[in-house]
């Protein structure tokens, strides 16, 4: 099984900044696809941010210009690089991974989730 493990959340203001870490641990074939989701209160869980194995990056329009996302293919890990953060960025952001454990045997994994909360 593949494990994934969020780190990097925390309280900032309005206009400041937060890095976020998902580490994958276990054995598996492939990383296909790495990114970042979050689900403020009442809403529904939504795209931030995705990476390919690749490099090819996807943002969803609200994080566009302000979030950076990247990996580390050998380290099998995601980061998300938030700037000029806004009150409505607050949420729990949960880590997302997919690929293959060996060929044949896709497999899709979340973290536990990280608290992001944005004062204003």
């Amino acid at each position: 099984q593949v494990q994934l493990v969020e780190s990097g959340g925390g309280l900032v203001q309005a206009g400041g900044s937060l890095r976020l870490s998902c580490a994958a641990s276990g054995r598996a074939f492939s990383f296909n696809g790495m990114g970042w989701y979050r689900q403020a209160p009442g809403k529904q869980r939504e795209l931030v941010a995705s990476i390919t194995s690749g490099g090819s990056t996807n943002y969803a329009d609200s994080a566009k210009g302000r979030f950076t996302i990247s990996r580390d293919n050998a380290k099998n890990t995601v980061y998300l690089q938030m700037n000029s953060l806004k009150p409505e960025d607050t949420a729990v952001y949960y880590c997302n991974a997919f690929g293959l454990l060996v060929p044949g045997a896709p497999f899709a994994s979340w973290g536990q989730g990280t608290q992001v909360t944005v004062s204003s």
